[in-house]
């Protein structure tokens, strides 16, 4: 369990790194790759507020992914390190289910990011639970 464990776990967390840091730096490229958007279609002012707002919540994603390196060792053994860790990634995933009601079915490479998260937050949260410090 703890192989499977780690490999959801550090796969996450390198994929919001490096998904991030990419969004930041290629976001109108990510828009068409992702969502099939050509933002440079839109007008001026729409498309520089989308690509904004896209650059800072890939930044917030980078930033989650950088503290879960940073604190790898606490989410395993810390339980407030635990919770925030595994409640940030729960929420993840309740923001794609209230999507698929609100907004409808995505394109299947996200189908496959909540898999990868769904199963994450199974095997982290059964492995942690013999790995967290008592107290």
């Amino acid at each position: 369990m703890k192989t499977f464990t780690y490999v959801f776990f550090y796969g996450y967390i390198v994929t919001l790194i490096l998904a991030g840091a990419w969004g930041v730096f290629f976001a109108t490229l990510d828009h068409w790759l992702l969502f099939r958007i050509n933002v440079h279609l839109l007008a001026r002012v729409p498309a520089a507020s989308l690509v904004s707002q896209y650059r800072f919540l890939r930044a917030i994603e980078c930033g989650f992914g950088m503290f879960s390196i940073i604190y790898h060792r606490e989410i395993f053994t810390v339980r407030a390190f635990n919770r925030l860790f595994l409640g940030t990634m729960a929420f993840g995933v309740a923001a794609r289910f209230v999507s698929f009601i609100l907004d409808g079915w995505p394109f299947p490479v996200f189908y496959f990011f909540l898999a990868w998260e769904l199963i994450g937050i199974v095997f982290i949260y059964a492995y942690s639970r013999g790995t967290l410090e008592r107290g």
